[in-house]
C-alpha cells in the first residue's frame, strides 16, 4: 500500500498492492492496521455506504458538522468519478485548498479524507459504483454542504456544466463564504 499526500494537511491518496495474474486480481482494500501506521492515526470505521450513479451525476460537496464530523476513505468498485476534497477547517494550514483525483476500479486508488473537509464526486463513466467507509455516523441534523459551482473554490468537474445532473438539495447549497466561518 502506497500513501501519497495531497494539499490539504491530512488528506491522503491511497493505492493498493494489486496481485494479478490469469485468473484475475486480489489486493487489500482495507487493513486497520496498515492504514494506522500510514495515517499516524487510528480511524474508527462504524458506517459503509456505497451508491451507484450514472455519468454526468455530481454528487456533494457535502460534511458533517460538529461532534458528527466524519473521515471517509473512499474508492470506486467499478467505473470512474473525479473525487474532489475542500479543507473546511478554520485552523487548518491548508484551509480553503482543494483536491481533486480520478478514482476507478481500473486505478484502485482511494481517498482518506479527514474531519472538516467537504467531499464530493463526478461520475465520468457510463455508470460508477463508489464506496466509502465512515469513522462516525451519519446525522441529519449535522448534514452541510457547499454548492458544486462555488466561484471561490473554482472546481474544475472535468464535464460541461449543462452535462451536469445534481440533485435540487445540492444545487441550493451556499457558498464557501457563506458556509465557513473565517
Amino acid at each position: 500500500m502506497e500513501m501519497q499526500k495531497t494539499e490539504i494537511e491530512g488528506c491522503f491518496i491511497i493505492t493498493p498492492k494489486v496481485f494479478e495474474d490469469e485468473r484475475g486480481y486480489f489486493f487489500e482494500s482495507y487493513n486497520q492496521k496498515k492504514l494506522e501506521e500510514l495515517l499516524g492515526v487510528r480511524p474508527n470505521f462504524v458506517q459503509d455506504n456505497e451508491s451507484l450513479s450514472t455519468k454526468g451525476v455530481l454528487r456533494g460537496l457535502h460534511y458533517q458538522q460538529g461532534e458528527h464530523a466524519q473521515a471517509k476513505l473512499v474508492r470506486v468498485i467499478e467505473g470512474e468519478v473525479l473525487d474532489v476534497a475542500v479543507d473546511i477547517r478554520p485552523d487548518s494550514k491548508t484551509f480553503g485548498k482543494v483536491v481533486s483525483t480520478i478514482l476507478s476500479s481500473d486505478n484502485r486508488k482511494q481517498m482518506f479524507i479527514p474531519r472538516g473537509c467537504a467531499h464530493g464526486f463526478l461520475t465520468l463513466s457510463e455508470t460508477a459504483r463508489f464506496a466509502y467507509k465512515c469513522d462516525n455516523f451519519y446525522n441529519v441534523a449535522s448534514e452541510s454542504g457547499i454548492i458544486y459551482n462555488d466561484p471561490t473554490l473554482n472546481i474544475d468537474w472535468m464535464l460541461p456544466e449543462e452535462e451536469l445532473i445534481i440533485s435540487a438539495k445540492d444545487k441550493e447549497l451556499p457558498s464557501f463564504k457563506m458556509t465557513v466561518p473565517n
